[in-house]
């Protein structure tokens, strides 16, 4: 590869919340290309615990130490996306062999609509191969703690939108104001 290319790769994701393995494969991405897009996709299938906005916000808390980062939010096509910012790589993590699987069949897709784009898979680091955002929200849900999980602004908002109340009471995260100073419509 000549040494006057700018290597920028994608790393598409709901981010909802944004983990501890997700700022791993960013963490990692950021020492392997020139610069790591992190795109926000809104996921049609997954009822969000935070608002684009939100998560774009709390990934920004979390990234705030890395220099080749951007935070972005898109909808669409993730290689339609990686032509318009410019990237050749799309970064997936992989956790676990059913990970692979759903990774290989996206990739290759991806490949066939643009023969430009390259996925790159990062094995998440041993700590992290159980963890998602989905175990995480359970986790909450039902009173745990969280913190081992995500970045320390991730935990607080998670907390506030699962306010303790009495023992077996499970707040909805549909209902539940994740931003206390901002009303629910």
């Amino acid at each position: 590869m000549p040494s006057d290319s700018h290597v920028v790769a994608i790393y598409p994701g709901s981010f909802d919340p944004i983990t501890l393995g997700h700022l791993d494969i960013i963490e990692r991405g950021v020492r392997l290309f020139d610069k790591v897009v992190v795109a926000v996709v809104t996921n049609p299938n997954k009822s969000p615990l935070f608002e684009v906005d939100e998560r774009i916000q709390l990934i920004q808390q979390s990234t705030e130490h890395l220099g080749n980062i951007e935070i972005d939010r898109f909808d669409g096509l993730t290689v339609n996306y990686a032509k318009l910012k410019g990237a050749s790589v799309l970064l997936r993590g992989l956790r676990v062999l059913s990970d692979f699987e759903m990774e290989l069949q996206m990739a290759h897709t991806n490949k066939t609509l643009s023969d430009s784009i390259e996925t790159v898979f990062l094995a998440t680091s041993n700590e992290y191969s159980f963890l998602s955002s989905s175990l995480v929200k359970e986790v909450a849900r039902f009173g745990g703690s969280v913190d081992r999980f995500v970045p320390p602004p991730v935990a607080t908002e998670i907390y506030r939108c699962y306010v303790r109340t009495q023992p077996g009471s499970i707040p909805n995260p549909k209902t539940a104001n994740p931003n206390p100073n901002r009303p629910r419509l």
